[in-house]
């Protein structure tokens, strides 16, 4: 059951960060187009920032994103104070190994927040790592073959 996440939440803000702690998590990882900020917007809504606010003060944060668009990537990274790591190339955990490394992070510490099965619960078990599985932070505003396609991901349990 690779690609079966650890946990599933509806989206970020339903998480239980408190249940997170008492395991012993000390860092998070999200994903950033659709798990944390609405895809291709650029800018993350108030609601996210105060979301990191509160858990800056328990955890470790960091985004790991396989977005390649350096300007955008750049914009979303000057609205935090923690780092963001991409081109990641999800699922692929060569690149965010390094990272961890260079940041102190244990990998048995970390949770692995996204909305793709295929990108991010992947990379997130093949990382060694517990997995989050969130649904699209804008779910009610994506198209209709979106939502088709990110159930039909979802139905695949290996």
């Amino acid at each position: 059951m690779i690609l079966k996440a650890d946990y599933e939440a509806k989206t970020v803000f339903e998480i239980n960060y408190d249940r997170l702690k008492e395991e012993g998590i000390t860092a998070i990882a999200f994903d950033l187009d659709s798990t944390v900020m609405k895809s291709k917007s650029g800018t993350f809504s108030q609601e996210t920032l105060q979301l990191f606010e509160r858990l800056k003060q328990d955890f470790r944060l960091l985004i790991i994103s396989n977005n390649s668009n350096l300007e955008y990537i750049a914009k979303a990274a000057k609205q935090v104070d923690f780092p963001v790591i991409a081109p990641a190339k999800k699922p692929a955990t060569e690149v965010s190994k390094e990272h961890l490394k260079e940041l102190g992070i244990d990998k048995d510490k970390l949770v692995m927040v996204g909305d793709r099965p295929l990108t991010d619960i992947l990379f997130g078990k093949l990382l060694g790592c517990k997995t989050i599985l969130v649904d699209s932070i804008s779910w009610q505003e994506e198209k209709p073959i979106v939502r088709i396609a990110r159930r039909l991901e979802r139905l695949v349990n290996i």
